[in-house]
């Protein structure tokens, strides 16, 4: 519409039952536009809201074994990290030492370097093997698709 005085523009927005809404403070002279707000500030939310669905949370999805766990249980569990990575999620593979198995933390490595050896195709590893109290950890992502 041009440059207009604030009172013109306030009868012109008027006249056609909108608002005057300020777009750009900072320039010289202010920016304003004719709308219904509440019609904008609607489609403001649709928008904030169709962002959100659109957005995948990540989640560490966790599995547990011991040193002594069997192969078939293994590639059980193996079975469900695998899943969990085409998900798209992170998982963290634990050894849980109970007793005197601490002193066999060998086992516990060896269990994990399984896992880590089977997943390797659809895995990378984000935590090398970490102690912390008596569990032994390893946490996997899933690799990025080229496409």
């Amino acid at each position: 519409m041009g440059i207009l005085s604030l009172q013109e523009a306030l009868l012109l927005a008027e006249s056609t039952q909108l608002d005057l809404v300020e777009v750009s403070p900072t320039a010289v002279p202010p920016v304003c536009r004719i709308m219904d707000f509440g019609k904008f500030k609607y489609q403001q939310s649709k928008k904030l809201q169709e962002a959100k669905k659109k957005q995948v949370q990540v989640q560490l999805k966790e599995v547990k074994l011991r040193p002594k766990t069997d192969e078939h249980d293994l590639q059980f569990k193996i079975k469900h990290v695998r899943r969990f990575l085409e998900e798209g999620n992170k998982a963290k593979i634990s050894v849980v030492f109970r007793g005197r198995e601490i002193t066999h933390m060998e086992l516990g490595q060896a269990a994990l370097d399984k896992f880590v050896n089977e997943l390797q195709d659809i895995a990378l590893i984000e935590v090398r093997p970490k102690m912390e109290g008596r569990n032994m950890y390893i946490i996997v992502s899933p690799k990025i698709k080229s496409k």
